[in-house]
């Protein structure tokens, strides 16, 4: 089955680590553009630790412009989409979807974890086949924005329900 999108999976890259400060602004980016309930120092918090930690704990992908520049990446570890972030200027271009596509159909990927408040999100990871199976009070750094944890619906699994 082939879907269109405006950017083919051929063009998914790897990231190197020499470019992981260009991934955190793109990060900050679209973080600013769509995570409108974090504050300032919760951004400012977690800057750091993607730097710094969470980039080189994951299988890092990228879609990249004419120009060679990040316009989204997203990071993998196992089945689980950890990172999905596209920059402001291409929201919309079918980058997230590429990504996506790319995750599930290449990387396995089968689950990701979403923040409630991010509505967009949850609609975007609805679209491509996710539904949520549990809800979380607290992000993975005990911050109070709750997480919807999704997982893949498996075709020719009707049993399953919607939360």
């Amino acid at each position: 089955m082939k879907n269109k999108t405006d950017f083919p999976i051929s063009n998914i890259d790897t990231i190197k680590r020499c470019e992981f400060k260009e991934v955190v602004d793109v990060w900050e980016a679209s973080v600013r553009a769509t995570h409108h309930f974090l504050k300032e120092e919760d951004i400012e918090y977690f800057k750091p630790l993607i730097l710094n930690t969470y980039l080189d704990a994951v299988k890092l992908r990228c879609i990249r412009t004419s120009d060679n520049k990040i316009a989204g990446f997203m990071g993998v570890v196992k089945n689980n989409l950890e990172m999905l972030f596209v920059h402001p200027n291409y929201i919309g271009k079918g980058i997230g979807k590429t990504l996506i596509m790319y995750a599930v159909e290449h990387m396995k990927v089968s689950r990701v974890d979403v923040n409630q408040q991010n509505e967009k999100a949850i609609g975007f990871y609805k679209n491509y086949g996710f539904y949520v199976i549990r809800r979380s009070e607290f992000d993975a750094s005990g911050k109070p924005y709750p997480i919807l944890h999704m997982a893949l619906k498996i075709k020719n699994y009707p049993q399953q329900q919607q939360l």
